[in-house]
């Protein structure tokens, strides 16, 4: 069939995908336990300061507790998506397109809110290399998830449907 042509394109992407994803969510991880190693502890006696919030990171800026958060959720969540989407390559075939595009709709829509917020924390200043480096993956995963997701459902239907 003309859609067998896809298959090798949405494998190369799918396989892109699931490593730049399980980067994003090393990145986060670490950014995270930074952030609990240097968060501000209160002892006996002690109130929390004026300026206090619970999404503090010593490390960046002021948008960098919310980008990495989000981050690392749309890390877990695209990583899941993409070992969700080699049974449909796999198989290849209409009945396995659904879970496939819904799973990657869903990871694509929380890479696209991590996107938004690494624009705002660029525009902020002050931040790493790491948090720069979990930035640029995710730009960069907002248009490969988009295509992913276009290649899909350019080659899912391959399969004949039947009604009975």
């Amino acid at each position: 069939m003309a859609t067998e042509g896809l298959k090798p394109v949405a494998s190369l992407l799918l396989f892109l995908n699931f490593c730049m994803y399980a980067i994003v969510a090393s990145i986060g991880g670490w950014a995270l336990n930074v952030a609990i190693n240097h968060g501000f502890i209160i002892g006996q006696g002690l109130a929390l300061p004026a300026n206090f919030s619970p999404v503090f990171f010593p490390i960046g800026n002021q948008a960098t507790g919310f980008f990495v958060i989000f981050a690392l959720i749309a890390g877990v969540v695209g990583a899941a998506a993409a070992i969700a989407g080699v049974h449909h390559v796999r198989s290849w075939h209409y009945e396995s397109l659904p879970s496939a595009a819904s799973s990657a709709l869903v990871a694509w829509g929380l890479t696209l809110l991590a996107m938004g917020l690494a624009c705002k924390e660029a525009n902020l200043e002050g931040r790493n290399i790491r948090l720069k480096t979990m930035e640029a993956f995710l730009i960069i995963l907002s248009a490969t998830q988009l295509i992913y997701i276009l290649v899909i459902h350019g080659g899912g239907g391959s399969g004949a449907r039947t009604r009975t």
